[in-house]
C-alpha cells in the first residue's frame, strides 16, 4: 500500500528536507511519497526548500486548524494524505485532526521526554533549559501524539553527551545531528509496521 506523507513545518525545513531527501533515494520510495509540507508561517525557509526539492508546500493558519478545519481537511483528502509528520511543528494539533488521523501523526521532540517537555519547550527554549540545568546528557524522541504536547506513545529515542562548556546552540547542533540521522529511518519503519498491525 501506498504511502502520502504530508510534512507539517513552521521553521527552517531542515527536517522536512532530509525526509524528503531519504525517501525520494530510498528502495522503498515506491512504498512512500512525501506529497506535500504545510506550515502555519508563509514566510518559513521551509517553503523554500520544499520549492527547491519540487514539493507543493501550503500555509494554513492557526484559525484553519482550530476555526476553520474544512480547509485544511479539504486539503488532506484532496492529497489522499496517509500520514503527517510533525517537524518543527509549533502549533498544538487539534482533537478533530487527532481523530481524523488516528495513530498515524508522528512527531519530533528535541530532548528525552518526559523531560523538557510541554507548551512552550521548543528548540531553543529546551536547549536553554537543559544547559541551565547542567545536564549530562539531551536528545531526541520521537512519538505519536495525542491530545496533550509531547505526551504521546514513545516510538524512539537516541542521547547524546554534553559537556559542562556546552552553549545552547552547541546542544541545538548536537540535537540536530540526531535528527538527521535517526528521523526519516523511524518514520519509515514505523510506516511499515503501522500497516501490520
Amino acid at each position: 500500500m501506498l504511502s502520502r506523507l504530508v510534512i507539517f513545518a513552521s521553521g527552517s525545513g531542515s527536517n522536512a528536507e532530509n525526509i524528503i531527501r531519504y525517501f525520494r533515494s530510498s528502495k522503498k520510495k515506491s512504498k512512500t511519497e512525501i506529497v506535500a509540507v504545510v506550515s502555519n508561517n508563509k514566510d518559513a525557509y521551509v517553503h523554500r526548500r520544499a520549492e527547491s526539492l519540487a514539493v507543493p508546500s501550503y500555509t494554513l493558519s492557526r484559525a484553519d486548524l482550530t476555526q476553520n478545519p474544512e480547509n485544511l481537511m479539504m486539503l488532506l483528502q484532496s492529497l489522499r494524505a496517509t500520514h503527517i509528520i510533525l517537524a518543527g511543528y509549533l502549533l498544538l494539533i487539534p482533537e478533530w485532526l487527532l481523530a481524523a488521523f488516528p495513530g498515524k501523526i508522528v512527531n519530533i521532540h528535541p530532548a528525552l521526554l518526559p523531560a523538557y517537555g510541554g507548551k512552550g519547550m521548543y528548540g531553543p527554549h529546551v536547549h536553554e533549559s537543559v544547559v541551565a540545568a547542567k545536564e549530562s546528557k539531551s536528545g531526541i524522541t520521537i512519538h505519536i501524539i495525542d491530545e496533550e504536547y509531547d505526551k504521546g506513545k514513545i516510538l524512539f529515542q537516541a542521547e547524546v553527551e554534553l559537556s559542562p562548556t556546552d552553549t545552547p546552540d552547541d546542544v541545538a547542533h548536537k540535537i540536530s545531528l540526531l535528527e538527521q540521522a535517526h528521523f526519516p529511518k523511524v518514520i519509515d519503519e514505523w510506516i511499515e509496521h503501522s500497516f501490520h498491525e
